[in-house]
């Protein structure tokens, strides 16, 4: 399992759970979640996940982050692999798979999608989303243009293990008997 440093600190009501590394002088503030039961987070030195954001590591795509990064407030990142001096804004959220550079910045409730890589130095404006390998940049009223590089990512199999037009009834079972294993004995 993890290890926490004993230089970080994790706020009282976080919640930490399973598997999960935390480095020298890395902070985890109020109401933020760190969750390793289905899969291992490691979160490097100097890092500050602020109040209420969700990181969580999966089976075949642990979150790992880099020394140095900022994690904002409500962001939500979900198996992805961050590095160095990264700044993540306040609501974005990155999926399965992701890469995000050394020194890239993904502003306010930005986006970068499953299997995508962010090159290093990148800049992701406000609300805009980032997909493919290497990353496209597209404003939320591109969605013709963004689905053409967006569907080939797989984000039913990358999330879900399940084919594009799976069910949600199906998908959704799913997921209740795979979070039933975090349930209490």
């Amino acid at each position: 399992m993890g290890r926490i440093d004993p230089t970080a600190w994790i706020a009282p009501s976080a919640v930490v759970s399973g598997d999960v590394t935390i480095g020298a002088g890395s902070r985890v503030l109020h109401g933020a979640v760190v969750n390793g039961d289905t899969g291992p987070v490691a979160i490097g030195e100097d890092v500050l996940v602020m109040e209420n954001a969700v990181l969580r590591g999966r089976p075949d795509h642990p979150l790992q982050i880099g020394d140095a990064v900022l994690v904002g407030p409500h962001a939500h990142l979900n198996g992805t692999t961050v590095e160095d001096e990264v700044f993540l804004a306040t609501g974005v959220a990155t999926f399965a798979g992701a890469r995000i550079g050394a020194r890239s910045e993904l502003r306010i409730r930005s986006v970068l999608h499953v299997n995508s890589t962010l090159p290093p130095d990148s800049v992701v404006p406000i609300g805009w989303i980032a997909a493919g390998d290497p990353a496209e940049l597209f404003s939320p009223d591109r969605h013709d243009e963004l689905w053409a590089v967006q569907e080939p990512l797989d984000f039913p199999g990358t999330m879900y293990g399940v084919p594009r037009g799976t069910s949600m009834r199906e998908i959704m079972h799913r997921q209740s008997e795979r979070y039933r294993s975090d349930e209490p004995g």
